[in-house]
């Protein structure tokens, strides 16, 4: 049983029908079963303040009276897809405002670099700029290519780079993040571009170890050196 997951529905809701919150509240424990529950009640109330919720207990009993009356809005799918989305979206704002800083930092970043001479925007976001073009054959989704790179946020810091570790990095196209998946297939052998990519065509709302943190836009000067396959 997950006390941290989907509220725990008890069949002493039934228990709660028609009862204000001060009636509530009169309700005794006379049985194992009423003890359980109301430990259940406990349980869920705790776990579902650690995850920063305060819900209406009353409308928590209204949903499981209506559950089990075969009434409610939503049945057992649709009801844990709504509390996915919720907790989702809740947490993705919980996340935004801790790393608020960061967030700002690359919004502010990409706008005006938006407008910087040379930078392509593409319709998903990306920014893009040519720095050599390269006369070879661009790369498809399917392909595995061989590049050099570094990525830095855009304070500075780097974080990855295949020249410091002195060997070209190799994968497939559509393996990768979003942003470059979409930017090597801009590139044709032999091209160098800079990729100026939102968090969310880069590593979202979860970032990436320590060096990336959520909500990071990232910056990448990637040298495209072979289509080391081509399906």
């Amino acid at each position: 049983m997950k006390i941290k997951g989907l509220i725990v529905f008890v069949s002493l809701a039934s228990a709660f029908s028609a009862c204000s919150q001060t009636d509530v509240k009169s309700i005794k424990l006379e049985t194992k079963e009423d003890s359980l529950a109301y430990a259940i009640g406990v349980l869920n109330f705790v776990g579902l303040s650690q995850q920063g919720l305060e819900l209406d207990a009353l409308m928590m009993a209204k949903g499981m009276i209506e559950a089990k009356e075969g009434t409610a809005i939503f049945n057992e799918t649709s009801a844990r897809g709504y509390y996915s989305i919720y907790m989702r979206d809740n947490e993705e704002k919980m996340l935004k405002e801790q790393y608020k800083d960061v967030a700002d930092e690359s919004e502010a970043f990409l706008e005006k670099n938006k407008s910087e001479e040379g930078v392509e925007v593409t319709e998903t976001g990306l920014q893009y700029k040519v720095i050599t073009m390269g006369e070879g054959p661009r790369p498809k989704p399917e392909d595995k290519v061989r590049v050099h790179y570094t990525g830095t946020l855009v304070n500075g810091n780097k974080f990855d780079s295949s020249y410091d570790r002195g060997e070209p990095a190799e994968f497939n196209v559509r393996g990768v993040i979003s942003g470059w998946t979409e930017g090597l297939q801009l590139m044709p052998v032999g091209s160098k571009f800079m990729f100026y990519i939102p968090y969310n065509l880069a590593y979202g709302t979860r970032g990436a170890g320590q060096d990336v943190p959520p909500f990071a836009a990232l910056i990448f000067e990637v040298e495209l050196l072979d289509i080391v396959t081509n399906n």
